[in-house]
């Protein structure tokens, strides 16, 4: 039997944070990643993922390895799979991580371990595509080793939910295999809940973010209908919000960013064809998210009209280009495709993010606000992170474009609300 070690496959943004967490329980924890940086600075107490400070891995030194051997989680008495799973060019599910992780994994997979998928996915990945790899090391799925999906909940740059206050879902491939994978995460999480199969924690996964995509991509329309209208788009929804029954407020922006909300439609898309069926909802509100950036550009552009001046050749400040307030994490971020678009116009593009330091796409660093709003032509708000006076940028700029709708109770000729 396996040492009493918790193996995880992936250090990014869940994974190390759920290697703290067994780490903070008491746990042995074997890390792996195959970014040799991102294990070296783990080892030199350097964490790359903003809710795990230095200080936290500084402390947990002596329960924490992390390592680019694969033949180390043969301790392990679980491994969880923490890999990054996004789509391609084309917008379909890209498993190459997931199925590498899991090929080297099957080299080393010994009898009673128990191997969690934690990864995001379509329902039937942990069945259909992990599990036949996993049984090519001659052991045999819920007899000779457990296997379980439970999806990750982790929301960067949250403190108030965390792994140990967020409800844990699991489905095992059998009840022992989901009662294994309870009594893991019952070590780390103040609540576990089980589910009949791995299809069924897949499935609920995706509907999670698929929830907030279709009324995030609802109320984007109501603010492109808003604009035509010359209606206050956040009039509208404050107004909507005093019902306290039925109603559930969301609110608009330049487009979805992340590990998650822009890529889960997709995931479920693909499947439902699989099975000639065609979810037109999800994917109408993936296109209508997909395309916001598109509206804020021509937004901008009407903005400088206004001005008599032209995209090319503007200066453009954006303030914000993480893909949510607070973090740093740029992921499908839709300020990076506001910026390209504004480029390919000819405008001159500059940033101010405290969190993102430099943008080597674009081959730009963070500007001073000061200045960059003196240099500017027009600044828009595209992620609202605190600390900043929005008052003082809508009075430093010649005209201020807000997307996120900080600005409310502001009042300026030279402003635009979304």
């Amino acid at each position: 039997m396996a040492q009493n070690k918790i193996g995880i496959v992936g250090l990014g943004y869940v994974g190390l944070p759920l290697a703290v967490a067994f780490a903070e329980a008491g746990q042995a924890v074997v890390g792996l990643d195959s970014d040799r940086r991102k294990v070296e600075g783990i080892r030199d107490g350097r964490s790359h993922v903003e809710d795990v400070s230095d200080e936290t891995l500084a402390a947990l030194a002596e329960l924490m390895h992390a390592t680019s051997d694969p033949a180390e989680l043969a301790v392990c008495e679980a491994v969880v799979i923490c890999v990054p799973t996004p789509l391609t060019g084309s917008r379909e599910p890209d498993l190459t991580y997931l199925l590498d992780s899991a090929t080297a994994l099957s080299r080393v997979l010994r009898p009673g371990q128990l191997v969690v998928l934690e990864s995001t996915t379509y329902p039937g990945t942990t069945r259909e595509r992990l599990l036949p790899i996993l049984e090519e090391s001659g052991l045999a799925a819920g007899r000779d080793f457990h296997l379980a999906f439970s999806p990750e909940r982790i929301d960067p740059g949250r403190t108030d939910y965390t792994v140990k206050t967020t409800p844990k879902l699991v489905g095992g491939l059998t009840p022992e295999c989901a009662e294994r994978a309870r009594d893991l995460y019952s070590r780390v999480c103040e609540e576990v809940v089980v589910l009949s199969s791995p299809e069924a924690a897949e499935l609920s996964k995706l509907l999670e973010n698929i929830f907030r995509s279709v009324n995030i991509a609802l109320v984007n329309e109501l603010a492109r209908l808003c604009d035509r209208l010359k209606i206050d788009v956040w009039e509208v929804i404050d107004a909507a919000s005093t019902k306290p029954f039925g109603f559930m407020r969301f609110e608009p922006g330049p487009g979805m960013g992340g590990h998650c909300l822009p890529v889960d439609p997709f995931y479920l898309a693909f499947k439902a064809r699989e099975h000639d069926f065609y979810p037109e909802f999800v994917e109408l509100a993936g296109k209508i998210n997909q395309t916001q950036p598109d509206f804020c550009v021509e937004r901008i552009e009407r903005a400088l009209n206004e001005d008599a001046k032209a995209v090319n050749g503007s200066r453009i400040l954006i303030l914000g280009v993480s893909y949510k307030a607070g973090v740093g994490d740029i992921r499908e971020s839709p300020a990076l495709k506001i910026i390209r678009r504004l480029v390919e116009l000819g405008a001159e593009v500059a940033y101010h993010d405290p969190h993102v330091p430099t943008l080597s796409e674009f081959g730009l660093e963070s500007v001073d606000l000061e200045e960059g709003l003196g240099d500017a032509d027009l600044a828009t708000i595209v992620t609202a992170h605190p600390g900043i006076d929005y008052t003082e940028v809508v009075a430093a700029a010649p005209r201020v474009i807000d997307f996120r709708g900080v600005t409310r109770g502001i009042e300026a000729r030279s402003l635009v609300r979304l």
